[in-house]
């Protein structure tokens, strides 16, 4: 993992933390427009919860890297990641990140 964020449901950072000698692809000012949007994005979703079911995760396959959105009940996890790991590798962090915010 590259990145983690835990954005309330108004897209605020709550807490973040980037990987040791992993440089930001964006600036901070880009980051918090980021998970201001990606709120917008979850509510956007949000909309298509009763006729579709809840959106358990959002996989996003960029460039540069690889962003991943999971939605616990209160927050948001963003996490980027390398888009050269396998999808395996992928859906492996997505369930860990999954069982530790079960409670969230």
């Amino acid at each position: 993992m590259r990145f983690v964020a835990i954005i309330d449901l108004k897209g605020n950072i709550l807490e973040a933390i980037m990987k040791e000698k992993k440089t930001s692809l964006e600036t901070q000012k880009q980051q918090e427009k980021f998970c201001k949007d990606s709120a917008k994005a979850r509510l956007m979703r949000e909309y298509y919860d009763e006729s579709l079911g809840k959106t358990r995760y959002a996989h996003i396959e960029r460039e540069n890297v690889t962003q991943i959105y999971l939605y616990p009940q209160k927050s948001t996890i963003f996490v980027t990641m390398e888009p050269e790991l396998s999808i395996d590798r992928k859906m492996s962090i997505i369930t860990k990140i999954k069982k530790l915010t079960s409670n969230l």
